[in-house]
């Protein structure tokens, strides 16, 4: 069978040069890849990732900086440019283009991060979501002071290990992400410190209480 094909590919090379088999793999990938973009763009609005992200106000945020918001359709071409690369390493390679097909193989090396890190945003944004909903919502609900507060730091504290992480997949200067994860851990030491010599320890001790007592009743 393998020696069939093969033969069948010689001959159908000698009949159709290889600029009509990169036009022809091109032009059906490039639809194919379209098709598979509007999949994950369906899947993504299934779950509802701009309302949530409206939700938290990033539609506010980006409409500062002049940018619309559209999570879904953004990851959904970040898909489908990765198999339009793919389409393209392939065209080049039919056309005997090695330099061409070996640059864009690198960049779909480096694809795998690019969908790590989009992952450990949506990750981000529901972990966000489920503790405002979850774990501040039940404290807000049993009447425990300083629930919003705890939120607050609850949400900074997500992003902030979730763009640590996003940089380093990326590979973004790793010893400036290690510094800044230090910064951050010390800093956060500082502010918990100073808050309990300042007087925020009895903040913090009421705090406990009124949760020790709703847990026990």
């Amino acid at each position: 069978m393998e020696k069939f094909f093969k033969y069948l590919w010689e001959n159908l090379s000698d009949i159709y040069p290889p600029i009509f088999w990169a036009i022809l793999v091109f032009l059906v990938g490039y639809f194919i890849s379209r098709w598979i973009g509007l999949l994950a763009s369906r899947g993504l609005k299934r779950i509802k990732l701009n309302q949530i992200l409206r939700a938290m106000g990033w539609e506010e945020a980006m409409a500062k900086a002049e940018i619309k918001l559209d999570a879904e359709k953004f990851f959904g071409k970040i898909v489908k440019w990765f198999f339009i690369i793919l389409v393209l390493m392939l065209t080049f390679e039919i056309l005997g283009l090695k330099q061409f097909s070996g640059f864009l193989e690198k960049v779909l090396g480096y694809y795998p991060n690019i969908f790590i890190a989009c992952l450990l945003f949506l990750v981000a944004v529901f972990l966000t979501n489920f503790s405002k909903k979850i774990l501040i919502g039940t404290l807000e609900r049993e009447k425990i002071t300083y629930s919003g507060l705890l939120g607050k730091w609850v949400s900074l504290g997500i992003w902030t290990i979730t763009i640590l992480a996003i940089l380093y997949q990326l590979r973004i200067v790793p010893e400036i992400i290690l510094t800044v994860l230090i910064g951050f851990v010390i800093a956060f030491a500082l502010t918990i410190g100073i808050s309990f010599g300042l007087g925020g320890k009895d903040l913090a001790a009421k705090f406990l209480k009124e949760f020790e007592e709703k847990i026990k009743k």
